[in-house]
C-alpha cells in the first residue's frame, strides 16, 4: 500500500515522482552532481564560497568557548532579540517589542514553516508570486492549503495588477511576498507593494514576507543606462499603513553574513502571532544554534559601512558573471539585488533552458538551474529558455566561470 501521509503528500508538490512513485532528484541535486561529476564550476546553488565579517566568526567562536553550548531560550536569546528589535528601529524605524514581538528559528525556511502551519489551515489559500523559492509550494501543500500564484514576467518581472487583484478570494488566508526576489533579483516597487496590503485588508489576510536579501541590493535602473542608475531601496511591507497589524517579517542571517550553514533567522510579527507561530517552531527544531546567536547579534549591531560594503562586494560579482555572460551571447537580465541572475539562453539559439543547462558543463564547464525549477510544470512555458546562475561566489571562480562561458561565442 502506497502511503500518502501528509509529509509525502507535500513533498510531491514539490518534486517530480519516477515511474515507481519515488520522489526523483531535485533539478538543484541533479546539477550539483553534474558539476562534481564534471568538474564544471558551479553557479547552480546559492551558497556563498567564502566567510562573511571576521567579527561575527570570531564572536561565535568566543561563545563555544565561553561555554554556550547548551539550549537557549525557546524564542532566542535574549541579546539575539534585542538585536534584532534595535536592527528593525535602525534600518526601517519599526518599533518592535524584543520580549513578545520576536522568534528566532531554524532558519528563515523554519520561520517560514512554523507561521504557515500555525496560521493556515485545510481548504485556505495562499497567494505567492511566481517563480517562487522550492519550499513555498511544499509548506503550502504541507499545511493544507491551496496555492495560488501570480507570474512576474520578463523583462520586467513585476506582477500585472489585475492578476494580483484577481488572486485574492474569500478562501485567501495568507499572502507570501519575497523581496528582494528569488530567483528573478527584483526589488518589489512600494507600489506594489501598497496593492497587496490594500487586499489583505480587504480579504482579512496575513501578510507573510521573506526578506532574507534585505541588505543586499544593488545600484540598478533595469535600463541598462549605468551613468543614471540608483540603489534599488528594500522596503519592508511592515513598514506601510495598515500592514503592521497583519504582518509575520521574516530574515535570517545567512545571506547577509556568508553563514548560511548556521540556520539562524528570525520572526517578527505581533504578539499573537508571534505566540500562535511558537506553538508550532517548539515541535519543529525546539531550539537551535545557541552559540551561533550572540555571534549574529554582534553581526547585527555592526556598522552601516560594514553592510554596504557587503552589497558593494556582491555587485562587483554580479558585474563579472554578467560580462561574462553578455560576452558569450546570452540576453541578461539585471537584477536589484540578491545572489542570482537571470540569463535567456534563446539568442544563443536554445528555446529549452533545462536541456541547455544539462548541456553547458560539457559545452563551457559551468553549472546553472533552469528558471523552471521555480515554476509550477503548467506555468513552464513562460520560463522555458531562462537560466539563473548564482554570484555569491569568490571574484576568481566567477572570472574563471566567465572565461569559460566566453567559449560558448566562439562555438
Amino acid at each position: 500500500m502506497r502511503h500518502t501521509g501528509p509529509w509525502l503528500r507535500a513533498a510531491e508538490g514539490a518534486m517530480l515522482l519516477g515511474p515507481d512513485g519515488v520522489p526523483a532528484p531535485t533539478v538543484f541535486a541533479e546539477m550539483s552532481a553534474l558539476a562534481a561529476s564534471t568538474g564544471a564550476v558551479n553557479l547552480g546553488q546559492g551558497f556563498p564560497d567564502e566567510d562573511g565579517p571576521v567579527e561575527v566568526l570570531d564572536a561565535a567562536v568566543q561563545a563555544i568557548r565561553d561555554g554556550v553550548n547548551q539550549y537557549p531560550p525557546g524564542r532566542g536569546t535574549p541579546d539575539l532579540r534585542l538585536a534584532i528589535a534595535e536592527h528593525q528601529r535602525h534600518w526601517y524605524g519599526l518599533q518592535v517589542d524584543p520580549d513578545q514581538e520576536v522568534l528566532v528559528t531554524a532558519g528563515a525556511t523554519e520561520a517560514l514553516a512554523a507561521t504557515l502551519l500555525a496560521l493556515v489551515e485545510p481548504g485556505d489559500e495562499v497567494v505567492t508570486f511566481e517563480p517562487f523559492y522550492d519550499a513555498y509550494g511544499a509548506l503550502i501543500r504541507l499545511a493544507g492549503a491551496t496555492h495560488v500564484t501570480v507570474p512576474l514576467t520578463a523583462p520586467d518581472f513585476l506582477p500585472d495588477e489585475s492578476t494580483l487583484r484577481a488572486a485574492f478570494s474569500d478562501r485567501t488566508r495568507a499572502v507570501l511576498i519575497n523581496t528582494p526576489h528569488n530567483p528573478t533579483g527584483r526589488v518589489l516597487p512600494t507600489e506594489v507593494l501598497r496593492v497587496v496590503v490594500e487586499l489583505a485588508e480587504r480579504h482579512d489576510a496575513v501578510i507573510i514576507t521573506d526578506e532574507v536579501y534585505e541588505h543586499l541590493t544593488f545600484e540598478t535602473d533595469h535600463a541598462e543606462d549605468t551613468e543614471n542608475a540608483t540603489r534599488a531601496r528594500h522596503v519592508p511591507i511592515a513598514t506601510l499603513p495598515g500592514a503592521r497589524e497583519r504582518t509575520v517579517t521574516i530574515s535570517s542571517a545567512g545571506k547577509t553574513f556568508s553563514t548560511t550553514g548556521w540556520k539562524i533567522g528570525w520572526l517578527t510579527a505581533p504578539p499573537a502571532l508571534v505566540t500562535a507561530i511558537t506553538t508550532v517552531k517548539q515541535y519543529l527544531t525546539f531550539v537551535n544554534g545557541a552559540p551561533f546567536q550572540p555571534a549574529v547579534a554582534a553581526g547585527l549591531r555592526l556598522p552601516d559601512a560594514v553592510f554596504t560594503g557587503i552589497a558593494a562586494d556582491l555587485a562587483a560579482k554580479h558585474a563579472v558573471l554578467a560580462a561574462g555572460l553578455t560576452a558569450a551571447g546570452f540576453g541578461v537580465h539585471r537584477p536589484d539585488g540578491g545572489y542570482f541572475v537571470i540569463a535567456d539562453t534563446s539568442p544563443l539559439g536554445y528555446e529549452d533552458a533545462r536541456a541547455f543547462c544539462l548541456e553547458l558543463p560539457h559545452l563551457a564547464g559551468v553549472v546553472g538551474v533552469p528558471v523552471s525549477a521555480f515554476v509550477r510544470p503548467d506555468h513552464a512555458a513562460g520560463y522555458r529558455s531562462l537560466v539563473r546562475f548564482a554570484f555569491c561566489k569568490r571574484r576568481s571562480v566567477l572570472e574563471d566561470a566567465a572565461g569559460r562561458l566566453a567559449t560558448l561565442s566562439r562555438a
